[in-house]
């Protein structure tokens, strides 16, 4: 399995992160329907906007979500590219099919 590159790992590093969380899954679970303004993800998820604020910034910083302005609102949508790089990192685990034994280090 190939080393992932220094800017690959950060970005695996920090969305595995941004998925440690259950509001921010249920973020995206409400982001797989459709764009959502934040007003609206306040209102589904049950959370006043600061405490959603807090975990878009981290779905952001992670690329799992992209944010654009209109107006006063913004308005949240997945990146559907970092869902992939996370995705390719996990599949090269279920490709390796060659599971080398531990061989003895101390002799």
């Amino acid at each position: 399995m190939p080393i992932p590159s220094a800017t690959n790992s950060h970005l695996i590093v920090a969305g595995f992160h941004a998925l440690s969380d259950p509001i921010r899954i249920g973020v995206l679970e409400i982001l797989r329907k459709r764009e959502q303004c934040v007003c609206d993800l306040c209102d589904a998820l049950g959370v006043n906007q600061s405490k959603l604020s807090f975990h878009l910034k981290t779905l952001k910083e992670a690329g799992l979500v992209n944010a654009r302005q209109e107006g006063r609102w913004i308005y949240y949508s997945l990146n559907l590219p970092q869902f992939t790089i996370l995705e390719a990192y996990l599949a090269e685990f279920s490709n390796n099919k060659v599971i080398a034994s531990a061989r003895l280090c101390c002799d």
